[in-house]
């Protein structure tokens, strides 16, 4: 299932009528998944060029600016910036399109980390489904150990599954998972010695997936190349909110971002890049 594609200049928006091998892309048209397939091993092919429609959004995804790496923040919420109720329901605020969206994402990187509250609270797969494509090295950041070996995200197999911990912790997980102990403070990891640890592991394109707290401690300690947000046309009202970051006193004292949006069916991609904030991390040791 596609997502037409609509670009906005600020504007109006445009409808780009793109092709995908000799079918116009468009909801129920032809079997588009297949030139996904093409276009994900395009994509880690730096000697293939990349083929619309999928150059548009992904494109920037595939060499990193700052340095070696390329790290990619995810987040689905409503319109008013919610992404679950206030008792945590969160199921069904994005739609086919853009759960789509989030498959694609993880096809194209080497490793998709979530926080270990969204694996306790989720259980995700972290696994490829909805399109054709390879499926990503799967990390939990788990200062305390908590998760549990039977976690699905820990499931033997074939994946690379790795977890990151704070120095010192006592971990009970199976031994096939990797485990990476880095220095804590007040119970947490600093995101740059994640992604320092990753690279050197080699995992250069890394996708935060969630939850809310990582995504967001992730884009405040300046450790995104870009923020995907996915925005539903629903209001939730009171709920749990997509970024949890520090305030600012003034209106003036907000970073403005440069976007770009897509229309995924029903729903708005905003495609925020934030290369010139990212602290530089360094290169990975090896490709994957």
């Amino acid at each position: 299932m596609y997502m037409p594609l609509v670009k906005s200049d600020g504007n109006d928006a445009v409808t780009e009528n793109r092709q995908a091998g000799d079918c116009a892309v468009g909801v129920g048209d032809c079997a588009v998944d297949d030139s996904w397939a093409d276009f994900a091993d395009a994509f880690r092919d730096p000697r293939r060029p990349l083929f619309a429609p999928w150059d548009a959004i992904f494109g920037p995804l595939r060499d990193g600016i700052v340095d070696d790496l390329v790290v990619i923040g995810q987040i689905g919420q409503s319109l008013d910036g919610r992404i679950a109720t206030e008792s945590g329901h969160s199921r069904y605020i994005n739609g086919p399109a853009g759960l789509t969206h989030l498959h694609r994402l993880r096809s194209l990187v080497d490793a998709v980390l979530v926080g270990v509250g969204t694996a306790l609270a989720d259980d995700p797969q972290l696994t490829v489904r909805h399109v054709e494509g390879p499926h990503p090295a799967r990390i939990v950041l788990d200062p305390k150990g908590r998760l549990a070996a039977c976690a699905k995200v820990f499931s033997c197999d074939g994946i690379r599954r790795l977890a990151v911990v704070a120095e010192g912790t006592q971990c009970g997980f199976n031994p096939d998972v990797e485990v990476l102990a880095l220095p804590a403070a007040n119970g947490r990891i600093a995101p740059h010695a994640i992604l320092a640890a990753l690279a050197e592991r080699g995992l250069r394109r890394i996708l935060i997936e969630g939850g809310a707290e990582t995504v967001s401690c992730f884009l405040a300690h300046g450790c995104l190349d870009r923020l995907h947000v996915i925005v539903a046309p629903i209001i939730i009202g009171s709920g749990r909110p997509g970024f949890v970051l520090p305030p600012i006193e003034r209106a003036d004292q907000a970073v403005r971002i440069s976007t770009r949006t897509f229309r995924l069916e029903e729903e708005i991609l905003f495609d925020c890049d934030l290369s010139t904030q990212r602290v530089a991390i360094g290169a990975a040791k090896k490709s994957v």
